[in-house]
Formats: C-alpha cells, sequence, structure tokens
C-alpha cells in the first residue's frame, strides 16, 4: 500500500518500471467467489459496498469511533505477514470486537512473501524453489492470525503483493505458484481468498493468468486515479469478477481529520467481502 511499504513515489516508480459515486453501506450476500468448489458448507459471504480505507496501523478505538461519521464504512487492517511494515498495538481481538460493535467493516491483509524479482528488500521473499510450500505456510499463519482476532471461517484473507516486472517469466511464475498454493491453503480452512495488487503489474498478473485454477476469488486492484468506482475504470475484462468481487484503491497519502483525530489514509472503493465477526 503507501506508507507501510514504500514511499509514493517509490511506488510510483516501481508501478511505472513494472507494467508501464458510491454510498457507504454494507449488505449480507450469498457465497458468489470461490475459486474452487468443496463439500464443506460454506458461511454465507459478508459483502460490503461502500467507501472503505486503508492505513499502516489500525487507528485507536477512539479514533475509529470518531471516524464513524458514515463517510467510511470499512477499514482494512494489515493482520500479519513477514513483510508488514508497521506494528499493531491496537489491533486486538477486542479492538476488532469493540470496532465491529461500533458498525465498522472490516478487510484483513497480509502482507505475504514479495517477487523475487522486486526491487528493494524484504524480510521474506519467495523463490521458485520455495514458492508453493512458502504459499501454504503463509496462508496457514495468516488464517491462524484471523481467527485469534476474531475472524471467523468464511472471511477473506486478501494478500498484499507489491509492484514487480511481470514481463520476467520466471519470477512471473514463481508468484502464480506461491499465490495458488496461499489460497489452495486457505480454501482448505474455509476462509476466502483475495489479491491486493497494481492494476499495471501485479494484479495484472493475477488478471491475464491463462490458467485459471486456484487464483484470489476477489480482486483489490491498486490504480491511482482518484475515481471512486468499481466498474468505470476496471481495467480488466468485464466478465472477470463481477457479483461483489472487486475493490479500487484510487487515491493514497490522504490526510484527513474527524472528530478530532488526523489520520493518514488511502482511499478504496469497495465491493467485496470482507470479515466475519461477531
Amino acid at each position: 500500500m503507501s506508507r507501510h511499504r514504500h514511499s509514493k513515489k517509490y511506488r510510483y516508480a516501481a508501478w511505472t518500471t513494472a507494467g508501464a459515486a458510491v454510498v457507504a453501506g454494507a449488505g449480507i450476500a450469498a457465497q458468489t467467489s470461490m475459486a474452487t468448489t468443496t463439500a464443506t458448507a460454506w458461511p454465507a459471504q459478508r459483502t460490503y459496498t461502500g467507501r472503505a480505507f486503508d492505513t499502516c496501523a489500525a487507528p485507536s478505538l477512539a479514533a475509529m469511533k470518531a471516524w464513524h461519521t458514515g463517510f467510511y464504512g470499512a477499514a482494512a487492517v494489515y493482520m500479519g505477514g513477514r513483510n508488514r511494515g508497521c506494528a499493531q498495538p491496537n489491533l486486538t481481538a477486542s479492538w476488532v470486537k469493540s470496532v465491529s460493535t461500533v458498525g465498522w467493516k472490516l478487510i484483513p491483509l497480509y502482507v505475504g512473501a514479495q517477487p523475487p524479482c522486486q526491487k528493494g528488500s524484504s524480510p521474506e521473499k519467495l523463490t521458485a524453489a520455495t514458492a508453493a510450500s512458502l504459499g501454504a505456510a503463509d496462508a496457514k499463519d495468516a488464517v491462524a492470525k484471523a481467527s485469534a482476532l476474531g475472524m471467523k471461517a468464511g472471511s477473506p484473507v486478501y494478500l498484499d503483493m507489491e509492484a514487480y516486472d511481470i514481463t520476467d517469466k520466471a519470477c512471473n511464475d514463481a508468484v502464480l505458484t506461491y499465490v495458488r498454493a496461499f489460497d489452495r491453503a486457505l480454501h482448505a480452512k474455509t476462509y476466502r481468498t483475495g489479491y491486493y495488487g497494481f492494476s499495471s503489474s501485479s494484479a495484472k498478473a493475477i488478471a491475464t493468468a491463462t490458467n485459471r485454477t486456484d487464483l484470489p476469488g476477489n480482486l483489490w486492484y491498486a490504480l491511482w486515479d482518484k475515481q471512486n468506482t468499481t466498474t468505470a475504470d476496471w481495467p480488466f475484462g468485464a466478465a472477470q469478477w463481477t457479483n461483489h468481487s472487486r475493490a479500487h484503491q484510487y487515491m493514497v497519502n490522504s490526510k484527513e481529520t474527524r472528530g478530532g483525530h488526523t489520520i493518514t489514509v488511502d482511499r478504496d472503493a469497495w465491493d467485496a467481502p470482507v470479515a466475519i465477526t461477531g
């Protein structure tokens, strides 16, 4: 995202190198975005449609209460991953329960292993040899983290994959192997699959993959065009990720004050699953 990993300037550079009006509300929808089917009885998908925000560290409970004005209805939280950029002193099961009671919908985000060809250093990078095992291990950790926070089975986990050179076939193949292993392991534990990436690189790799097996059921694309929509600027095939399976990060590093609490956030247009809590 914007501040948890790199500066805005760096991320624009990485994005270029790599590949180049919604009212807040919530509802419950039937399961719509499974990449695979099993005999398991899946909980109904909890869908939120409206404006969301993501920020590096989960805000205090006081800030979340002050910010619950109707402008935003959901917040992404970085619940785990070795590449997570911020400590999370507020992010506890008690916090999740409290903000959910206030009315917030939560978006679980996991910053897993990053591509071997990605610029910069990350604590965890995948390789062709480790992609499958790392994907499975990271998904197991993601489920444990989500469960400990009170995010129940049927919740989505959005895997954060930052920009990389998708024209590097070996690198791209390794990333897809990792993502598929991550998704299979999530499904085995009855968690829905999601993915955050850049429209010109990491998200494009998922959207254009020829083999569609075990790819994420929900796509959150970064396209910083300041358009609060998941349809008007949708950069991929019109039939892809329909029926409440899309999210769009449309603005980054927006410093905003609500109820006396100032937070720098990224803005998101959301029409996709959120965590099942309570």
